[in-house]
């Protein structure tokens, strides 16, 4: 068995993947509330392929770094090329084991090829159920304004470099409140309100979340396209096309 280490050995990094060709498209493939589930990954197609993948919380069931090894090891296997958060049934440890990969996304940027930045937040915001790893709105906002202008400071050194503009891609897995992306089956909006606030300060090109399986689908938010991938197990993912600065997303 090839361990994670070893994937990770032979895989580009995300952040310095190599850009030779400028001009060729960039494939990235999104999911989430993936739950030890993984057995539909092999199944989505162009993922083998795939310049990255995103995995965007909920990696687990209540899980700790031994869960979502298990879980990286069956994807990694695909294709190595992976950035990931946790999600609110993640421990703590999970975020801290993805650190320790060189993975992560949470709270941080990453300029993946000179061709995006991607901005994480992982987590949510508090629900009934006191999941493992849920955060007050404040605290969600103050990450998540640390990351982006970690991203602008990124972009800002790169884009004279390419002579175009860098997209910025908002990764959160809870998505933003008051959307059709965060509703109930009741029809009840329970996604973060500093989410939101962040996507009308920066307006990011495109922002991805999850969390509320049922809410599978898109809005807008002023510019910004939002999308929930739904779960991983009912056929949920995202596709992103990046060419010459433009995103052409295609939802599953």
């Amino acid at each position: 068995m090839v361990s994670i280490e070893n994937q990770l050995s032979r895989a580009p990094k995300p952040s310095s993947l190599p850009n030779s060709n400028e001009k060729k498209p960039m494939k990235i493939i999104a999911f989430g509330d993936i739950h030890m589930t993984t057995a539909e990954t092999g199944e989505i197609p162009g993922i083998k392929e795939a310049d990255l993948v995103i995995l965007n919380g909920d990696l687990t069931n209540y899980g700790g770094a031994k869960e979502v090894r298990n879980v990286l090891d069956d994807i990694m296997k695909i294709n190595p090329n992976v950035l990931a958060q946790f999600g609110n049934l993640d421990g703590s440890d999970v975020n801290e084991y993805l650190e320790k990969l060189g993975i992560n996304l949470h709270g941080q940027a990453r300029l993946v090829q000179g061709k995006v930045c991607l901005i994480g937040v992982g987590g949510s915001n508090f629900t009934p159920f006191h999941t493992p790893s849920e955060f007050p709105e404040k605290e969600i906002s103050n990450l998540a304004h640390r990351a982006f202008q970690q991203g602008l400071d990124y972009i800002a050194l790169a884009q004279p470099l390419h002579n175009r503009k860098i997209p910025q891609i908002l990764v959160s897995h809870v998505p933003p409140y008051n959307t059709q992306i965060d509703k109930l089956h009741n029809g009840k909006h329970v996604g973060s309100t500093a989410i939101r606030s962040i996507i009308e300060q920066y307006q990011p090109d495109l922002c991805i979340s999850g969390h509320i399986h049922e809410a599978k689908g898109k809005d807008m938010i002023r510019k910004t396209p939002v999308y929930n991938h739904g779960m991983l197990r009912q056929g949920g993912w995202i596709s992103i096309d990046i060419q010459q600065s433009q995103l052409e997303i295609t939802i599953q």
